[in-house]
């Protein structure tokens, strides 16, 4: 996948998604680049694909449905997904350099923006299996 600022990034997913992905593109009868696509508006013909390209907008309002949809009353972003992301990552014991080649961060003093998320959950883990130990 191409991200911000025109870099490359790996894209991982679950043997079960690339599965709905080649469903998804098996009914397709276009050969546009783009892979997912919005299908209102105009029709008009636009050979680069970029006329039928999934806005940003559109991104941000389909989170939110689905979301809404599940439950969660609390405002979700495409952001909040990332930032969840990168959080269940690291409370699960990913290092914090994968964590920053998986989020596409040059530097990594801005991947350690989330591990301060992450602290109490240390905490309380060396609460639980230090802390007893010197009783």
């Amino acid at each position: 996948m191409r991200g911000k600022g025109e870099k490359d990034r790996p894209i991982f997913i679950s043997p079960a998604a690339a599965e709905w992905i080649s469903a998804y593109l098996d009914q397709r009868e276009d050969n546009t680049r783009p892979l997912f696509l919005r299908y209102g508006g105009s029709k008009a013909v636009d050979l680069s694909g970029n006329f039928h390209r999934l806005t940003v907008r559109s991104v941000q309002r389909l989170v939110a449905h689905y979301a809404l949809m599940a439950g969660i009353t609390k405002q979700v972003s495409p952001h909040t997904l990332r930032h969840s992301f990168a959080t269940d990552l690291l409370m699960n014991g990913a290092d914090l350099r994968s964590v920053q080649a998986m989020l596409g961060h040059s530097n990594i003093s801005t991947t350690q923006i989330y591990t301060h998320v992450t602290d109490p959950h240390l905490k309380s883990i060396h609460e639980r299996f230090h802390s007893n130990k010197l009783d």
